[in-house]
């Protein structure tokens, strides 16, 4: 489970990096990437979302939560996705093509993504 610091929480605070629309996508995800940070001691949060479009059973949009938020977890804990603690906030959101995919191929997606900024 992701640590509780590194959680995007706030409807206000998703809407504001949404508003941003600093965006990188693939098939798999799109990641939104909030404002960059003025003091470097706080911490970045992640923020996951699964939309009903993407499939309409809860069962299948939580999984695909999961597996962003454990490959989140494991990227942070490798210090692998060091360029994104410049930012305060960034919104992972699957697509429809993350539906039935392995632990690998998400892992690949989010790490690209991630390091693409």
């Amino acid at each position: 489970m992701l640590n509780r610091k590194y959680r995007l929480k706030k409807y206000s605070a998703f809407i504001a990096t949404y508003r941003l629309n600093n965006a990188v996508s693939d098939e798999n995800v799109c990641i939104y990437f909030g404002k960059e940070k003025t003091k470097s001691d706080l911490d970045t949060k992640f923020g996951f979302v699964v939309s009903k479009k993407i499939h309409k059973r809860a069962v299948v949009r939580n999984r695909i939560k999961r597996l962003m938020r454990e490959n989140v977890r494991l990227l942070l804990k490798e210090n692998k996705i060091n360029n994104v603690n410049k930012y305060l906030s960034v919104i992972c959101v699957a697509k429809k093509d993350a539906i039935g995919k392995d632990f690998g191929i998400m892992k690949n997606s989010l790490s690209t993504l991630l390091l693409k900024k």
